[in-house]
C-alpha cells in the first residue's frame, strides 16, 4: 500500500488517541475507590445488623428497669397503706401481721433496688455500645459519600475526556487517507495499530529491530507503508528514525 509521509505521520496522533480513548473508558468503567465503596457498603450492612441486636438488647434493659420500678411503686403502695392501717389499728395481733409485712416489703423493696442498680448499669454500658455502633455507621456513611463523590467526579472527567478524544480522532482521521485509516484500524484491534520507528526501535511493541529488517526498511520508498515485522503494526518512518 502508498500512502503519503504525512499520512503516515497522522497515524501517530490517531494511535495517541486511541490510547487516550482507552484509558478514558477504563476510568469511567472502574471509577477510583471503587473497591472501597463496595467494602464499606457492606461494612454498613454488617454494622447495620449489629445496631439492631444492640438496640434489641438496650430495649429488652430499659423494658425491665420500666418493669422493677413498677414494682417497686407497687411495694410502695402497699408500704404506705399499711403503715396507715398500722398507725390506725389497736388490735396487737394485726399490727404484729402489718409489722412483719412492712418488714418484707422493706427487704422486698431493698432486692428490687439493688436490682435496678445493677439493670441501670447494663443499660448505660448498652446505651454506650449503641452510641459507638452508631457513630461507626456514622463514619462509615461519611466515607462512603465522600468517595462515591470522588468517583463520580472521575467518572464525568473520564466521560468529557472520552468525548473530546472521539471528536479528535473523528476529525484527524478525516485528514486521512480512507484506505490507510481502514488498515490501521484493522492492525489496531490485535496491535497498536501504528508505531514510530525511533533509534531502530518499534514505537508499538518496543523491539529493536535486527540489522537486516532496517535494510528493508532503508529500501522501501517514503510513501510505502510499512510493517513491523515483530508485532505486525504500521511502522512510520520520520527524521528520528534514523534510517
Amino acid at each position: 500500500m502508498k500512502a503519503s509521509p504525512r499520512d503516515q505521520r497522522a497515524l501517530l496522533d490517531l494511535a495517541e488517541l486511541d490510547s487516550r480513548i482507552r484509558r478514558a473508558e477504563a476510568a469511567r468503567a472502574n471509577p477510583p475507590h471503587a473497591a472501597r465503596v463496595k467494602d464499606l457498603l457492606a461494612r454498613r450492612q454488617t454494622l447495620s445488623q449489629e445496631l439492631t441486636g444492640l438496640l434489641g438488647a438496650r430495649d429488652d434493659l430499659r423494658t425491665e428497669v420500666s418493669r422493677i420500678e413498677s414494682d417497686v411503686a407497687v411495694v410502695d403502695a402497699r408500704r404506705a397503706r399499711d403503715t396507715e392501717r398500722l398507725a390506725a389499728t389497736s388490735n396487737v395481733k394485726e399490727a404484729q401481721g402489718l409489722e412483719s409485712e412492712l418488714a418484707s416489703l422493706a427487704r422486698r423493696k431493698s432486692d428490687l433496688e439493688d436490682a435496678e442498680l445493677e439493670v441501670m448499669e447494663r443499660l448505660e454500658a448498652a446505651e454506650q455500645a449503641v452510641a459507638v455502633q452508631e457513630e461507626l455507621i456514622a463514619r462509615t456513611n461519611a466515607e462512603g459519600a465522600e468517595l462515591s463523590a470522588a468517583g463520580k467526579a472521575a467518572v464525568e472527567d473520564a466521560t468529557r475526556d472520552l468525548e473530546a478524544a472521539g471528536r479528535d480522532r473523528r476529525a484527524v482521521a478525516d485528514g486521512i487517507a480512507a484506505d490507510l485509516v481502514a488498515l490501521y484500524d484493522k492492525l489496531a484491534s490485535r496491535n497498536a495499530g501504528a508505531g514510530l520507528l525511533t533509534r531502530n526501535t518499534c514505537g508499538g511493541c518496543h523491539m529493536v529491530l535486527s540489522g537486516t529488517d532496517l535494510g528493508g526498511l532503508r529500501r522501501a520508498e517514503e510513501d510505502e507503508v510499512v510493517m513491523c515485522p515483530e508485532c505486525g503494526c504500521i511502522l512510520v518512518r520520520t527524521e528520528e528514525s534514523g534510517l
